[in-house]
C-alpha cells in the first residue's frame, strides 16, 4: 500500500548518511521481476502464498495447545528471539550494511506494535476458540485504511466503509453471546488493532528500506522485550512440561510460521499483484477455522458461520474491492 507522507517523520527516523551499499543480488526486485531463487512463475508464488496462509491458520490450533502450558511472554520471547537469530544467520550482511539509527528506530517501532499485537492475540487465545481468534485477528485488514487516513490523510473509499460495516456485523455475530463479549474475543480485537498499526508503520517508514534488515530488528525487539518481561509477570513452566512434542511445536512456530513465513510472504508479494496476494493470504482465517473444527473439535453454530462469512467478505472487499468480479 502506497501512503502519502503528509506528516514529516521524526528526525531520528531520517537518514543522516546514505545506507551502505548491498550487492545487487540482495536487493528486492520490483513487482513481476524474477531473479535468483525467486525466479519462479507467478503461479508458483500464488501456491506458496496459499500454503503459507494454511500454515498460519494451522498455527492457531497449535498455539491454543501451547498457551495452556507455556506462558505468553515466554512463548513469544522464544518464538521471536529464535526467529531473530535465524534472520541474523541468513541476512547478516544486509543487516550489517544497514546498521544505522534509522533502521534501528523503525525496526523497534515495528517491533513494539507487532509485539503488542501478538501479546494481546495470544492472551485472547486463552479465553476463546482458535477459530474465533483467527477470524477476529483478520479484522486488521479492515482497520488499516482508517488508521492510514488518521495518520497520513489517505482518502477513504466507499469500499473501505462498506468493508467496515460488513466487518462490524461479522464481529457482532462472532463475539456477542447473549449480548455479552468474551474477554478473549475483546483481547483478540485489541491485538488486531496493533497489527494494523504495525502495517501502517511499515508503509509509512519502510517503503525505501531493506525489509529483511528491518525485520531483524523487529524480531529482536519483540523477543528481547518478552523475555525481559517474562520473569516479572509469569511463572516458568515445570521442566516436565517440555516434552518433545511441545519443543517440536514451538520449533514449527519459529521456523515455519515466523522465519520462513515472512520470506515467503515478501517474495510472493513481489511476484504477484498485491490485491491477489492479499486475498490469498486472507485464507489464513478460514483455514484457522477448518483446523480448529477438524483437530480441536470446535463446534460451529449457524451464527458463527454467518459471522465468519461476513468478516471474510469484509477482508476481501477491503483488499480487492471485488475487482476480480468486474474483469472480463
Amino acid at each position: 500500500m502506497s501512503l502519502q507522507e503528509n506528516v514529516a517523520p521524526p528526525r531520528f527516523l531520517e537518514a543522516e548518511e546514505p545506507d551502505a551499499t548491498v550487492a545487487p543480488e540482495d536487493r528486492v526486485p520490483g513487482p513481476g521481476v524474477l531473479r535468483g531463487a525467486g525466479a519462479r512463475s507467478p503461479l508458483f508464488w500464488k501456491f506458496m502464498l496459499v500454503a503459507m496462509a494454511v500454515a498460519w491458520g494451522f498455527s492457531f490450533t497449535l498455539m491454543k495447545d501451547v498457551v495452556e502450558t507455556v506462558p505468553t511472554f515466554l512463548l513469544l520471547g522464544i518464538r521471536f528471539g529464535g526467529s531473530a537469530l535465524l534472520m541474523l544467520a541468513a541476512f547478516h550482511r544486509r543487516i550489517r550494511a544497514h546498521l544505522n539509527r534509522r533502521y534501528v528506530a523503525v525496526g523497534l517501532l515495528m517491533g513494539f506494535f507487532m509485539g503488542m499485537g501478538y501479546v494481546w492475540q495470544t492472551l485472547g487465545l486463552t479465553d476463546t476458540t482458535a477459530g474465533k481468534n483467527a477470524f477476529l485477528t483478520g479484522t486488521y485488514c479492515v482497520l488499516v485504511p482508517f488508521i492510514s487516513y488518521a495518520v497520513n490523510r489517505e482518502p477513504l473509499t466507499r469500499y473501505n466503509l462498506g468493508a467496515a460495516l460488513l466487518c462490524l456485523a461479522g464481529i457482532a455475530l462472532v463475539a456477542l453471546d447473549n449480548l455479552t463479549v468474551q474477554t478473549g474475543d475483546l483481547l483478540t480485537l485489541v491485538g488486531a488493532l496493533f497489527f494494523a498499526l504495525q502495517i501502517v508503520t511499515v508503509s509509512k517508514f519502510g517503503a525505501n528500506l531493506d525489509v529483511m534488515a528491518l525485520t531483524f530488528w523487529m524480531f529482536l525487539s519483540i523477543g528481547a522485550g518478552c523475555l525481559a518481561a517474562f520473569p516479572f509477570v509469569e511463572a516458568a513452566p515445570p521442566a516436565s512440561a517440555w516434552t518433545p512434542q511441545l519443543v517440536a511445536t514451538i520449533a514449527f512456530l519459529v521456523l515455519v510460521c515466523t522465519f520462513l513465513g515472512l520470506m515467503v510472504q515478501n517474495l510472493g508479494l513481489a511476484h504477484v499483484p498485491s490485491s491477489t496476494g492479499s486475498l490469498l493470504l486472507s485464507l489464513e482465517s478460514p483455514s484457522g477455522v477448518f483446523f480448529s473444527v477438524v483437530l480441536a473439535g470446535e463446534m460451529l453454530s449457524g451464527r458463527l458461520i454467518a459471522g465468519f462469512v461476513l468478516i471474510f467478505l469484509a477482508i476481501v472487499l477491503s483488499e480487492t474491492h471485488f475487482a476480480f468480479l468486474r474483469r472480463r
